[in-house]
Parts: structure tokens; sequence; C-alpha cells
């Protein structure tokens, strides 16, 4: 697998920080200290093993009656639990022209391998649900180099497909994700069922970020002459002329930007955009209020 993460956007990451608006004070080396789940002395329940549980929490005893595998959970103090949720839908296939071969699910899968190495750099868990057509798929939050290169090999094998997934399938949303658990959701962002899912999880005090991928071409829209306009996911077309349909689709445009952000303004959701052509740390900085500037290129 090559890496996701470029040379340059690796150095300047080592000054930038994962930080939780819900979080006080400082554990171990990580910037948080919350309550959460996991493997600790006071016991609180038991739960289904999932892949990506330390195999370290199964209940053997439990097992060796039941024959069925448990996770031991406990109240302890733990780094922050960070669920990346992946918009895999078939829209995110989409790439500029002047860049082949650089969708947004390219810029999506590289922003979620930073968040995954800052994580690591902080001592924080950090866990992934991919979402397109077919449902979802979910790697459990853990801490640790193995869990992010479990994370790396979830994401060199999604592909970009379908539409949301269907209202029944997301229940492990609404298990999984904590209270004290901070979800970033990385997108296009303008999916009224994606937004839904965020206001649903912030109106659940969850603490919600969004990261929309815009493409170079919607925010230039540089189209000149006939163009035959194909939406990804509902396959609808418009046939126009590029220079004709400039200033109204950039005003419409600039609109439901202004529109979206309001709205997860009025949720509470930190949110942050990236093109396609900006450096991938950009956005990260935006989010998590780093003051200083990005070093040159």
């Amino acid at each position: 697998m090559h890496d996701l993460i470029p040379p340059k956007v690796r150095a300047r990451l080592r000054n930038l920080h994962l930080t939780s608006k819900r979080a006080v004070g400082t554990h171990g080396i990580g910037m948080h200290s919350s309550r959460s789940r996991g493997a600790g002395l006071e016991f609180a329940q038991y739960r289904a093993y999932e892949p990506g549980d330390e195999l370290r929490q199964i209940d053997w005893k439990l097992y060796a009656r039941s024959d069925r595998f448990f996770v031991r959970e406990a109240e302890r103090e733990s780094p922050l639990a960070i669920w990346l949720l992946l918009d895999a839908t078939a829209s995110m296939r989409q790439e500029d022209a002047a860049r082949p071969g650089w969708s947004r699910l390219d810029a999506a899968k590289a922003l979620s391998a930073c968040v995954a190495e800052l994580a690591l750099r902080q001592g924080d868990r950090f866990g992934l649900i991919v979402l397109r057509g077919d449902g979802l798929r979910l790697l459990a939050p853990a801490a640790g180099a193995r869990q992010r290169d479990r994370l790396l090999l979830e994401l060199h094998n999604v592909s970009a497909q379908g539409a949301w997934p269907a209202a029944e399938q997301l229940r492990p949303l609404w298990e999984r994700i904590g209270a004290g658990d901070l979800a970033l959701m990385i997108g296009d962002g303008f999916d009224e069922d994606a937004v839904a899912i965020a206001e649903r999880l912030a109106s659940a005090r969850r603490e919600v970020l969004s990261l929309r991928i815009v493409t170079t071409e919607e925010r230039d829209f540089p189209f000149r002459g006939g163009y035959r306009f194909r939406d990804p996911e509902t396959g609808e077309e418009l046939l126009g002329d590029g220079a004709a349909l400039r200033d109204e689709f950039l005003g419409r445009f600039a609109a439901a930007r202004k529109a979206l952000d309001a709205r997860l303004d009025a949720s509470g959701i930190r949110h942050a955009e990236y093109v396609l052509d900006e450096e991938l740390d950009l956005p990260l900085r935006r989010l998590f209020g780093a003051r200083d500037a990005m070093e040159a290129s």
C-alpha cells in the first residue's frame, strides 16, 4: 500500500493536535481526560466481541460457558475515542479534469489517515465507519500502531458506490458512538441523509465535526462550450453551455454552502471545507483551531 500522507504534510502534522471541546485536563501524552468504556478495574458490562477489539478483553470463562465471545468492559479513564465516518457513496468518485486520479474519495481516505496519525501520536483511540449503498463497514476504535495499520488496510479496500445507506442499516451509529466520543464526518457534505445523521448525533449530545470535500470545478466552474453534466448517484443528466450556466451555478452553490454552514452551526457542529487543490492539513487546522500559519510547501 502506498502512503496516503505526503511527506511534507506528515511533517506539518507534528505541530497539530486533535482537540475535543468536551475534554478537560490531560491524559498521558494525549490531550484529553474523559470517562469511557474499556479495559479497567471496575466492571461495567459485557458486550459481543467485534472485529478490532483487543483479544485480551475477551472473557474466556464466559466463552467456555456460552461458546460465544464477549468483551468485558469497565469504567476507566481513557483517551478520546474518535470515529471517522467516511462517505463512500457514488458521488465521492468525482474528480477534477485537471487532476485525474485524485477523487473526493482519495482525499477522504488521505484525510482519514491524517486524523489516525494524529490520534496515534496522542494515544487516542480511533475507529472507522464506511457508509455506502450496500450498508456500513465498521472498525471498532482502538489505539496503537496495529490499529493504524488495520485502518489503512480498510481504507485501501474502500471503493465508492451506490447512494446513502437505508435507515435500518444505520443502527450501529446510534449503538456504538458513545456520549464522550468524537465523530468526524468526511464526505461531499450535501447529502440530506448525511446532514440528518450529523444533526441526530449532535442532538444526542455527541460531539460531531463535519469535513466537506469540494472539487475545484465546483468552486470555479471553469467549463466552456457544451457539456453533459451527470449526477453519479441518480444518473440524472443536464445538457447545457458551460459559460451560460456558470453564474447561476456559482450563485446557487454559494447559497447552498451558506445554508448548510448555518444548519451545522445551529446544531453546534464544527465544520470545515477542503477543496481538492488544497494541502491536506489545511482543513484539519481549520477544524482543530490551529493558530500557526502553514509552513511553505
